[in-house]
């Protein structure tokens, strides 16, 4: 049970999402490619918690993906339930470093860990744009820049 406290402090926000039978591939373990479905589910999670997604709705700013990672621990199967955690990182002046990492109720630890570079754009010139304060703000409340898991 350490394991998952540890987690659940280290990751503010974390969604709980079910291994499904099509997640897996040929050789009977969860396919790469779910590993960033299921960062992608976390990481929108995140943005719904600091408002991010309603901000972009409103103007003509928002968060893109610009580079992502997994480092696989232990490979997932069907049937298990996971945690998929997110948190910054590292703030830029453009956008954050985010870290994801997946909990296996079944193995009862961590089985991977990612990052995903997050870049302000404006959708309207192309460019980057600064994270403005208050997302700033809004990040660092919900999880101070730490150490990694």
């Amino acid at each position: 049970m350490k394991q998952l406290e540890k987690f659940i402090k280290n990751y503010p926000v974390n969604i709980e999402l079910k291994v499904q039978w099509g997640d897996m591939d040929a050789f009977n373990h969860v396919n790469n490619v779910m590993y960033f479905r299921y960062f992608e589910s976390a990481r929108l999670a995140y943005f719904e918690r600091i408002g991010v997604m309603d901000k972009s709705n409103k103007n003509s700013v928002a968060p893109i993906l610009a580079e992502t990672s997994c480092r696989y621990r232990l490979p997932l199967n069907y049937p298990d339930v996971i945690l998929v955690g997110a948190r910054v990182i590292e703030n830029h002046s453009h956008g954050f470093l985010m870290e994801y990492a997946i909990y296996s109720h079944t193995h009862k630890c961590v089985s991977s860990i990612g990052t995903g570079r997050i870049v302000m754009l404006d959708y309207k010139t192309h460019e980057k744009v600064a994270v403005n304060k208050s997302t700033l703000k809004l990040i660092e409340e919900l999880s101070p820049i730490n150490p990694r898991f």
